[in-house]
């Protein structure tokens, strides 16, 4: 009679999860807590806590923390065994504030919202041409800051540059007809002692710097390209539409894009819809400030 109430049992999963360690809590579909217990972050740890929680009945749903980052793996790792993974997005504050914060806490709160039906969202899934695109858009988006860093240096530091230097630079007008001169500077090795031999050292440094930027950041256009448009199509033959702005978009929603229900939805994912903040005899909306802010500024 045991074995056969574990069998029709059915459980809900609850996920803390951190860079090392994951903490999983098992309930019942009455809520009753089944247990809490913590698992390694690698392949064995996620067939360790799979297994742990289908010893107590069958398994319904699992929500998660942090899907997108410290559980990528274990929400990879679930969705290949056919298991309903949901996303947690916040701890609950009225609980946080009664009973503090650990890892069991959460773990245990993260299945509470499954099982009260709060917890709905559908991760995104990080195992296609979108994640690809995701990953090499981080690349590109850490060379175009590096780059935009190196050129605000160049502009200081030629600001700062013996007068006869700057003189010598003052006949290209951009940064970049500067840091393309500065490239040309041939610096006495044996005289870096003097501020100029010295200014045309740092000043060639960081201007061949830029260019290397710009050659990275060419490069990882040039991979991009492709896999945007073999991602999204039509987006990317609409007027306006560029390689960019369809990646952004194509990183924000996800690759499986049904998990956005309506167009309402899609808004508030981009924080591009109205939020009602009416009092009393007042009517009115205000915007709102939440949402994906990279896809708001694409949105917009």
């Amino acid at each position: 009679m045991h074995s056969m109430t574990q069998q029709d049992r059915l459980v809900i999963g609850g996920v803390d999860a951190h860079a090392d360690t994951h903490h999983a809590a098992a309930l019942d579909d009455r809520g009753a807590l089944l247990g809490t217990q913590q698992f390694p972050v690698s392949t064995p740890g996620y067939r360790q806590l799979l297994g742990w929680l289908r010893r107590f009945g069958g398994v319904d749903a699992i929500a998660v923390e942090s899907t997108g980052a410290y559980a990528a793996g274990l929400v990879r790792y679930l969705r290949r065994r056919g298991v309903r993974v949901l996303e947690v997005n916040q701890p609950d504050a009225h609980t946080r504030r009664r009973r503090g914060k650990d890892d069991p806490i959460d773990a245990e709160m993260a299945a509470r919202l499954a099982l009260a039906g709060k917890a709905t969202t559908i991760p995104k899934r990080t195992d296609g041409i979108v994640e690809s695109i995701r990953q090499l858009r981080v690349a590109r988006e850490s060379a175009v800051k590096a780059r935009t860093a190196a050129l605000v240096q160049l502009g200081e530091l030629i600001i700062t540059a013996p007068q006869e230097l700057r003189d010598q630079l003052s006949t290209r007008k951009t940064l970049r007809g500067k840091a393309t001169l500065c490239r040309r500077l041939r610096p006495a090795a044996r005289e870096l002692g003097t501020p100029t031999q010295a200014a045309k050292f740092a000043l060639r440094s960081i201007s061949y710097r830029i260019g290397l930027l710009d050659q990275e950041i060419a490069t990882l256009d040039q991979q991009l390209r492709p896999l945007v448009r073999t991602a999204a199509p039509r987006t990317t033959q609409l007027l306006g539409i560029s390689t960019q702005h369809a990646g952004q978009l194509l990183v924000t929603v996800g690759e499986n894009i049904e998990r956005l229900r309506s167009e309402p939805s899609y808004a508030a994912l981009c924080g591009t819809n109205p939020i009602p903040a009416s009092s009393g005899k007042t009517r009115r909306h205000r915007l709102n400030y939440r949402g994906n802010r990279d896809a708001n500024r694409t949105c917009t």
